[in-house]
């Protein structure tokens, strides 16, 4: 077996420098670094906590990667209610488990957060939110060399599993719920992030609908940002029947509006958040058991780490008016 001081020896540094890299201390010059990395990767090196973690009959720890946003706290309701059914969930299958925040390795390669991972004693790895131009967490993904469930990413491999409702299906069926309700015909719709994998499957949904109802359809790109929903519904909403939304943030964006423009028109959002409760204004929405969703992501996780492949596994989902009455306690 390859031992640290072979690698120090391979990479010609002490062996206290190839910990401090292994261990991502700070103040390590960068060629020092790709010394070590060099070596380690050449020698194909496992640190022992890893190797110990392998060889016992636990599976290892698990790593939750969260990205919650960083420009409202609006929605930190659902990356708290992932955190909160991923443990419940490890604590009750005897996992050990650590969250890390995506804006923690945004600086971080592939092979660094790899690494990083690997000296954590990682096995398996949930990751909430990854994005198509995500390299990093992609590349991390694709290397396999993890086991890992992803919410909402449509990714699956050998390794790895997707976890999450059918975000198509959902879009479709809560906007014609709202349009057929108000019969409307000209659509304005406000679409999520560009590069989210969530955005094209609810975009699609929508594109489904307007064929088949020959709706007239107006999509812009309201970034789930309740701001930019808003100047949207200002700019275009007076020539449009109804507005659906992608995320309920955006749709209270949405509602916002319409009440400062002193006009009316039905408002669907998707996610169902408490937030969407206080808003004061009944909105059709898609409801999402969040905790539900993790607790399952973390028994595919398991399946995984005994052995099983990757695969897509699709969660429920329901169509809901919330109420102030129904979120107090």
């Amino acid at each position: 077996m390859v031992s640290i001081k072979d690698v120090a020896r391979h990479a010609g540094v002490a062996i206290s420098t190839v910990s401090k890299v292994i261990n991502n201390y700070p103040n390590v010059s960068n060629e020092m670094k790709v010394r070590v990395e060099r070596a380690v990767e050449e020698l194909n090196f496992v640190p022992n906590s890893v190797a110990a973690a392998l060889s016992s009959k636990q599976a290892g720890r698990v790593a939750l990667l969260v990205n919650l946003n960083e420009k409202t706290q609006a929605i930190d309701e659902i990356g708290m209610q992932y955190i909160l059914g991923a443990i419940n969930k490890a604590m009750e299958l005897n996992l050990d488990v650590i969250t890390l925040f995506f804006f923690l390795f945004k600086n971080k390669s592939a092979e660094e957060l790899i690494r990083y991972l690997q000296s954590q004693s990682i096995t398996g790895i949930i990751i909430y939110g990854i994005s198509k131009e995500d390299k990093t967490l992609k590349a991390l993904v694709g290397s396999q060399k993890f086991k890992c469930v992803v919410v909402d990413s449509m990714i699956v491999n050998g390794s790895t599993s997707c976890v999450g409702i059918d975000h198509r299906r959902a879009q479709y069926e809560v906007a014609k719920k709202t349009i057929e309700e108000n019969n409307c015909k000209r659509i304005l719709y406000i679409a999520g992030k560009r590069n989210a994998y969530v955005t094209d499957e609810r975009l699609k949904g929508i594109e489904d609908l307007a064929r088949e109802m020959g709706l007239s359809v107006l999509v812009r790109n309201g970034e789930f940002s309740e701001l930019q929903a808003r100047n949207i519904t200002r700019k275009y909403a007076r020539n449009k029947d109804a507005i659906v939304c992608a995320s309920d943030l955006m749709a209270i964006g949405a509602m916002k509006a319409l009440t400062q423009m002193d006009i009316f028109r039905p408002v669907c959002g998707f996610d169902g958040i408490i937030l969407m409760g206080y808003v004061g204004k009944q909105m059709n929405t898609v409801s999402q058991d969040f905790a539900g969703i993790s607790q399952r992501a973390m028994e595919e996780l398991q399946l995984l780490m005994n052995g099983q492949k990757g695969r897509s596994v699709k969660t429920q989902h329901t169509l809901i008016r919330m109420r102030y009455e129904d979120i107090i306690c």
